[in-house]
């Protein structure tokens, strides 16, 4: 319960000082940035293992399968980015807590970070599995 009651602590401080947000797991693999107005969310995780949860069309000229978006209504979606490094955000998303930044909900597991919108659209991070729809 302390660990939950810190972390929506931490969101709602976020949401009134300033409209952005960072945060990142307890092991720093996984990070997130976004903005509580615009409901949308940008997560990226730096070391993981199989295939990119969407294939890669050729054209991303930087690091492909590290790095999703998602919205307030439509699926998520992985993005072209650069290489990712841990993370050092003192915000941190202890495993066992959730939390909403606008229409995007998020919940830190040890199995990894899941974030949906209201839409029902989300993506699921963790070093052995990545997924959106």
């Amino acid at each position: 319960m302390k660990k939950l009651l810190a972390f929506l602590l931490i969101t709602t401080a976020t949401q009134v000082s300033a409209e952005g947000y960072g945060f990142r797991t307890p092991s720093g693999n996984i990070y997130c940035n976004g903005s509580v107005e615009g409901s949308e969310i940008g997560c990226s995780i730096v070391e993981r293992n199989g295939p990119p949860a969407q294939a890669d069309t050729g054209a991303c000229p930087g690091v492909w399968g590290h790095h999703i978006q998602l919205g307030p209504t439509g699926p998520a979606i992985v993005v072209c980015g650069g290489a990712p490094r841990k993370s050092t955000y003192t915000d941190v998303a202890s495993y066992g807590v959730s939390a909403s930044f606008g229409e995007i909900s998020c919940r830190s597991e040890k199995t990894g970070l899941q974030c949906t919108n209201a839409a029902g659209h989300g993506f699921l991070l963790s070093r052995q599995n990545q997924r959106v729809w």
